[in-house]
């Protein structure tokens, strides 16, 4: 699998990043051993979690079978922290939590380091230079190797990544920003993911696949074995449902048949070769799935095809993004 840099850094990840956020839920052990094997056998290097994943489950199944089935030299392992189960605080940024959180999912880990450590979400009621500063604690205590953020707007994003290269001292570039994106999701090009290119931070999309639908097996009903079946995961899908997003898919699945592929291989593909991105993080339910993800690797769209796409997927994007002389 090919591989890229992580942002303006040093690190190189495989183009195609392994999500873990069912594992030790609904993924149990047997199936996350075969997609790690899969994921591993064909170059495939990142692998993201969260310590609130299961409720540290998938770190510690995700900790289990590194080594015992794949070398850990071989793997970029990402978490996150940030995330609390406290229906009155949604986000702790604190530096106490998040340096806590770290040596938790180092523990459940059964690693001294993680390769990517990412604050899970901006935290309204902590200082950000606090929240950074933990990056930076993290990095030169060598718990980390590169730090990043998950879920910040286009101005959250700016300001951390900007503070992170002005402010004085030895201070840890944001290597990443992980952000929802596809085609039935473009939000992020309004202000993220120019911030980011211009600020030098890798995007890493997850839900690439419109949280399935972009699969087309949601096309005429709800498959059973579904996610959008589930009681848990149901309210997740439920907004790629409508009818704007069906014209998508109805895209996707002619552009699919055209080029004699899948509508999951499209979809995929559109994302990882947007500007900006680096990796596309792929969450699937059995190795079956994943494989025919990690097929999309031999797969390049054609510019035409890419421009339908865009088209039909296109968001309103006017005032003050658009050159207000063209308004």
């Amino acid at each position: 699998m090919e591989q890229r840099h992580l942002g303006r850094t040093g690190l190189r990840v495989s183009r195609i990043g392994l999500g873990t956020l069912t594992w030790g839920r609904d993924t149990d052990e047997h199936d996350a051993a075969d997609q790690l094997k899969a994921f591993w056998e064909v170059g495939g290097t990142l692998v993201d979690t969260a310590d609130v994943y299961g409720g540290g489950e998938a770190e510690y199944l995700l900790g289990q079978l590194v080594e015992r089935l794949v070398p850990r030299r071989d793997l970029v392992i990402a978490t996150k922290a940030g995330s609390v189960p406290d229906p009155y605080r949604r986000f702790n940024g604190s530096r106490g939590h998040l340096l806590s959180a770290l040596d938790a999912s180092l523990e459940r880990l059964g690693t001294d380091h993680v390769d990517l450590w990412q604050v899970h979400a901006f935290d309204t009621g902590t200082p950000l230079e606090e929240t950074l500063q933990a990056l930076d604690i993290a990095v030169s205590s060598g718990r980390a190797r590169y730090a990043g953020v998950s879920n910040f707007s286009g101005w959250q994003l700016a300001k951390a990544a900007t503070w992170q290269l002005a402010s004085p001292g030895v201070r840890t570039r944001l290597a990443s920003t992980q952000m929802e994106y596809s085609l039935l999701q473009r939000g992020v090009e309004r202000e993220v993911l120019p911030a980011a290119v211009d600020l030098g931070v890798g995007l890493l999309p997850s839900s690439p696949l419109g949280r399935g639908v972009l699969t087309g097996k949601y096309r005429y009903s709800t498959p059973a074995d579904s996610r959008g079946a589930s009681e848990q995961l149901a309210p997740f899908v439920e907004p790629y449902l409508d009818e704007p997003a069906s014209r998508i898919v109805d895209a996707v699945m002619t552009a699919a048949e055209g080029l004699a592929t899948t509508a999951l291989e499209v979809a995929l593909a559109w994302v990882r070769d947007r500007p900006g991105v680096v990796a596309p993080i792929v969450g699937a339910r059995n190795a079956q799935q994943l494989t025919a993800a990690l097929s999309v690797e031999s797969l390049r769209l054609p510019d035409e095809i890419c421009q339908a796409l865009d088209d039909v997927s296109a968001p309103v994007h006017r005032y003050p993004d658009q050159d207000w002389s063209t308004l």
